[in-house]
């Protein structure tokens, strides 16, 4: 099967971080067998950024021919017309669905996509009513956990210039992005120090996450929430507001907080493992089920099921595994 994947999210020299979860995806589809997948990605940016990405897919694409394109971001679904394929999907991740103008130009895109999906199943009840809500798949990107698994603390400060004996708390996100609400991780954090990531390199990513005392994630909205799977296959404790996957992800999970913000609660959850030198959760396994090698094969599962082409698009899904990777 050919595809193409058309995104304005993806790392670039510029913006490092930009999109990260797009490319690990990608990598994983390439990892599967029977695929041949194409990827395109352009900077973000106004109308003028997803008219020139329009310009490119034709001229680059001309007289190509892929089974699927599939767009991820809602207004990426535009410019993704232009490639000549089969069948079309999109993406959503939260942003196109929130924003009232990017949800309006998303929603006219919807109805002529094969297929649209959301990043997780919360954000699916966004969806405009009627059709496209009823026939949407959830469809994370998942998480690397061969990038993200447990490194020693000590390690890991070290690698980064922290101070091995101090505690730390980890804001992974940029303060600058309102809805991920740093202010509610600073009242937390108090005299602690806390640590944030704006446009970190993803390499350095784990290193951040295992040199923290614990993650705090209070959004006000998730698309999906990565950021709470990554502690977990760090074995890092994380707090986090029930939006997006963390209900999921932290059920059951002891030395994790799943619920609405209250600094005094959060701040009580956090006490053991600030004053622990070496706090440690049992959440790998729970972060291998929504790794980026298993959400491939549930988007290869998807392209497969678009009308009229499953048969002789895939063959069978049983076939569909993601190939062994050893780490060192």
């Amino acid at each position: 099967m050919r595809a193409l994947v058309l995104t304005n999210m993806y790392p670039s020299p510029e913006h490092p971080a930009l999109g990260s979860f797009v490319r690990d995806q990608v990598e994983a589809l390439r990892a599967l067998p029977d695929l041949d997948v194409e990827m395109m990605a352009f900077s973000p940016g106004g109308a003028a950024a997803y008219a020139g990405a329009a310009r490119e897919v034709r001229r680059r694409y001309r007289g190509e021919r892929f089974d699927v394109v599939h767009a991820h971001f809602g207004l990426t679904a535009w410019p993704a017309l232009l490639a000549p394929a089969r069948f079309r999907a999109v993406t959503l991740h939260g942003t196109d669905l929130s924003h009232p103008r990017s949800r309006m130009i998303t929603s006219a895109a919807l109805p002529l996509m094969d297929l649209v999906a959301t990043v997780s199943s919360a954000l699916a009840g966004k969806l405009p009513p009627g059709g496209v809500s009823r026939r949407a798949v959830v469809l994370p990107c998942g998480v690397d956990v061969g990038r993200f698994k447990p490194i020693p603390r000590a390690q890991a400060r070290a690698a980064l210039g922290l101070d091995p004996e101090s505690r730390y708390l980890l804001f992974p996100a940029d303060p600058m992005r309102a809805e991920k609400r740093h202010d509610r991780a600073l009242a937390v954090a108090g005299e602690v120090p806390l640590l944030t990531l704006g446009d970190v390199d993803p390499s350095e990513v784990p290193l951040w996450v295992n040199a923290a005392n614990a993650v705090l994630v209070p959004s006000e909205r998730e698309g999906f929430g990565l950021a709470v799977l990554e502690a977990l296959a760090c074995e890092v404790p994380v707090l986090a507001t029930p939006v997006g996957i963390a209900p999921v992800a932290l059920t059951g999970i002891a030395g994790t907080l799943c619920a609405p913000f209250d600094a005094g609660a959060w701040r009580a959850t956090c006490a053991p493992h600030i004053t622990d030198p070496d706090p440690r959760v049992a959440g790998r396994q729970r972060a291998d089920l929504f790794s980026a090698a298993r959400m491939a094969v549930r988007v290869a599962a998807a392209w497969s099921a678009m009308p009229y082409g499953r048969s002789h698009i895939l063959g069978r899904l049983s076939a569909l595994r993601p190939k062994q990777r050893h780490e060192s």
